[in-house]
């Protein structure tokens, strides 16, 4: 059984939060069911001259927990009805997090189109994530979301870097190499 992932786990440069979580499991525990899946694709936002970060204008009402120290849940809701996950990273005050792109539930059930763990708006539909789960400690299981560590090794030669997804307004940061994702996993978007 996958151990529970600690705080100080996330209290560290955001770029290997990201590489470190995949192959770690997403748990949710939904109407008494323990439902787990594999992260499998992450991109990293951080600091203030991020310009595809919430937090290169400043602190708002939305992206607060970004400023909070690592570990804690960041969801925001995008195009008025997909909820995304982020998993805040670094010390308090310096605003960064990682965003959870894509899990593998690896469940028979799960294999059509749309319900593949294959975007982040999917994933936080599948599992029941919506904006309730937002400020929450991750290293926690009182909130019924937590994450526990991978099973397997996972080598450096398995991690595709890759520019991340719909940001060409970021300027010099569209094209920096901070999405994360396992090479032979078929959940992961190809763009």
């Amino acid at each position: 059984m996958p151990k529970l992932i600690p705080k100080n786990f996330y209290n560290r440069p955001t770029l290997q939060v990201a590489q470190d979580l995949l192959g770690c499991f997403l748990v949710r525990k939904i109407n008494g069911e323990i439902v787990r899946a594999m992260i499998v694709e992450t991109e990293g936002y951080f600091g203030y001259k991020d310009k595809a970060s919430h937090a290169s204008r400043g602190k708002t009402d939305r992206n607060e927990p970004m400023f909070w120290e690592g570990g804690i849940t960041y969801v925001y809701l995008v195009y008025g009805m997909h909820s995304l996950l982020n998993i805040v990273t670094e010390k308090e005050n310096y605003p960064a997090a990682v965003l959870i792109r894509a899990v593998d539930f690896n469940w028979e059930e799960f294999s059509s189109n749309d319900k593949k763990g294959n975007g982040p708006g999917k994933l936080t539909k599948i599992l029941e994530i919506d904006r309730t789960l937002n400020k929450q400690k991750i290293y926690n299981k009182k909130n019924n979301l937590w994450l526990e560590e991978s099973i397997r090794d996972i080598k450096k030669n398995e991690i595709v870097k890759t520019k991340r997804v719909g940001i060409d307004y970021a300027g010099e940061y569209r094209d920096k190499p901070w999405r994360f994702y396992l090479a032979d996993n078929k959940n992961v978007s190809k763009k």
